[in-house]
């Protein structure tokens, strides 16, 4: 009992981190954590879908072909299937792709010039084509 107390007490008190405490800290790590706990939901929603759409699909496979207007299309359900493994597995991480691809389109087109004529210039141009 004396060399667990001994043991215990030679190793000392533990260091704590340093962490800033100002609004750029809190704001980032905010982030973070939202990007984590959104990820962990995304992926729990992508498994329930995923298993809905295996549930779906055999619904499908069983149903007597004359009730087949009361149930989900093939489309749908391989939609389902692909988008909620893909949920499932990749989370966040798929949804910041898909979000960083349209970033790239918007930044794409944006990136050319704006050519703006006056009202002048249009009835100039009128002028020379009408007379």
């Amino acid at each position: 009992m004396t060399r667990i107390y001994y043991e215990a007490t030679a190793l000392g008190p533990a260091s704590l981190p340093s962490a800033a405490w100002d609004l750029t800290s809190f704001l980032e790590n905010a982030k973070a954590q939202v990007q984590q706990w959104g990820g962990l939901v995304l992926m729990l929603l992508g498994a329930a879908a995923l298993v809905w759409g295996g549930v779906l699909l055999l619904k499908k496979l069983w149903a007597n072909p004359q009730t087949a207007s009361q149930q989900a299309g093939w489309g749908t359900i391989a939609a389902l299937i692909i988008f909620a493994g893909a949920l499932g597995t990749g989370g966040w991480q798929f949804i910041e792709t898909v979000g960083s691809g349209g970033q790239q389109t918007i930044e794409d087109l944006g990136g050319g010039t704006v050519i703006v004529q006056t009202v002048d210039q249009v009835g100039g141009v009128l002028d020379r084509i009408s007379g």
